[in-house]
């Protein structure tokens, strides 16, 4: 029988070589890594667990966490992973939602977790960050020899849950095809090979640390060293022994903090690759200042994984996400008609591709909403092509401000508040105005003993920026609230200020 991306992932890597590297001593081959799963899988199995039942998972990051992947591919189930900051009463809405047949969580939160569970007839089982737990135990009697479930490629191999910053999380439903094509394309887009060895400090719970740096690195034989989180001086005390780190643009500030960091430090590394939030056009030039290496952004989104990157051999342009990948469509069109624009015009980002998931989870309106006649989904971002062919994002088409009458693109004021001196950066939002509909607002994080006010800002963009586009109010901030990808949340700010307009 073939399962259609864990048998891509047995042919890509050779059994005794080294998969994970723990904690500097512990090194897992992959042959390990593919008896415990085949353990786990078993398990499983013996639990009831079929092809297609949903097995969702919460728990902290950790090697036998990341294996736990490998074992639902082979047994056919839908792997759910959940971000470990999610509340009960947000999981009970997932696991209402998805009606997982197993979920795995910390022996700590079972108790909590079964009364939920339970009513929707899931299994609850625990797995800790050493590796215990009842799901181990369960595991270890059992055969490694498991026989690996039929599934092609169109068959689901996970759901991952949008944010859901403007309403009900959606579950993106991604295919065996979805993330094999994507992995595959990456690791020849990146020249990924078996000699490399990934810095993972990302979280397992997301596309970014999951299915982008952990399958390619499956996918190419290579290994990875796992941390636990990120924290920039073990960051770069592994860099000589590393080739290749994925991060947030966060993992990139926080680096450039230290005095340890220079070219000394990197000359063993070959890729530095930043996703998940937009990386500051000055965090690209000084990095490169201080380390020779031009960090690589791409764009991807939960639904479709990754879209673009900049190129491997070429520019890569600050403040773009480069070009589409092999395989990959994408056009600009306008958000109210949907025909296509010229270059330099921004508009609403469409893609398709073997990349771009099946649709959303028990929500067939949704999906058929999210797709154009010929194919493309709506990505809900903002962008343009620019005459070269690289790719910029504008920003989310839900952060898009009107003012007036007026169109403006918050990621255009912020790069011009960005570059005054003193800031450390902005976010700009539309706030509910009496007069204008919205009022151009900007949230601003100065630099320590920066001798910045509202009135500096404002004189500094008068012939920066149209009128219109100009902010109406600018807030001092000592840090904007992000998601733990790094991600801006605007929507937390469009809340906090709200009645801005309406008080003052």
């Amino acid at each position: 029988m073939s399962n259609h991306l864990f048998d891509a992932i047995k042919a890509a890597a050779s059994g005794d070589a080294a998969f994970l590297r723990i904690d500097g001593s512990r090194i897992l081959t992959y042959n390990d890594a593919f008896a415990l799963s085949g353990r786990i899988a078993s398990a499983m199995d013996t639990l009831g667990i079929r092809p297609g039942d949903r097995v969702a998972v919460q728990v902290e990051k950790s090697a036998e966490a990341l294996i736990l992947y490998l074992a639902c591919l082979r047994s056919g189930a839908v792997y759910l992973p959940l971000n470990t900051a999610y509340t009960l009463a947000e999981l009970d809405y997932f696991i209402g939602d998805a009606e997982p047949r197993l979920v795995i969580v910390a022996p700590s939160a079972r108790e909590g977790i079964e009364k939920i569970a339970k009513p929707h007839g899931a299994i609850v089982e625990t797995l800790d960050v050493d590796g215990g737990g009842s799901l181990l135990e369960l595991a270890r009697d059992e055969p490694a020899d498991f026989v690996d479930a039929s599934r092609s490629a169109d068959d689901l191999a996970a759901i991952l849950y949008t944010s859901g910053t403007t309403g009900r999380s959606k579950g993106a439903m991604l295919t065996h095809g979805n993330l094999l094509s994507n992995a595959l394309t990456l690791r020849d887009y990146w020249r990924v090979e078996a000699g490399d060895r990934l810095i993972h400090a990302l979280p397992i719970f997301h596309t970014h640390g999951l299915f982008v740096a952990t399958n390619v690195t499956m996918l190419a034989g290579a290994s990875m060293f796992l941390l636990s989180r990120f924290d920039a001086e073990e960051v770069i005390s592994l860099m000589p022994q590393a080739t290749m780190l994925m991060g947030v643009p966060t993992f990139y500030v926080r680096l450039m903090q230290s005095a340890r960091l220079n070219r000394n430090a990197v000359a063993n590394i070959r890729l530095f690759i930043s996703g998940s939030a937009p990386l500051l056009a000055e965090t690209h030039t000084q990095f490169q200042a201080r380390t020779g290496h031009a960090i690589l952004e791409r764009y991807g989104m939960t639904e479709t994984n990754m879209n673009t990157s900049n190129p491997y051999e070429g520019q890569r342009v600050a403040g773009t996400v480069g070009f589409p990948l092999p395989g990959v469509t994408i056009r600009v069109t306008d958000p109210v008609t949907g025909l296509a624009l010229a270059p330099d015009e921004t508009g609403m980002i469409e893609i398709k591709g073997p990349n771009v998931f099946k649709g959303y989870w028990r929500m067939p309106e949704k999906t058929v909403a999210e797709f154009t006649a010929d194919g493309f989904f709506i990505s809900g971002d903002l962008g343009k092509i620019d005459c070269d062919g690289y790719v910029h994002i504008v920003g989310r088409g839900k952060d898009l401000v009107i003012s007036g009458g007026y169109n403006i693109y918050p990621k255009e004021v912020e790069g011009e508040i960005d570059q005054i001196e003193g800031v450390v950066e902005s976010a700009v939002i539309g706030v509910q105005h009496p007069d204008f509909g919205e009022g151009v607002t900007a949230i601003v994080v100065r630099k320590t003993g920066a001798a910045l006010n509202e009135k500096t800002i404002v004189d500094a963009l008068q012939d920066r920026l149209a009128r219109y586009k100009q902010p109406k109010r600018i807030i001092f901030v000592d840090d904007l609230p992000r998601n733990t990808m790094g991600k801006v949340q605007k929507n937390i700010l469009r809340q906090q200020y709200a009645d801005l307009y309406t008080t003052s």
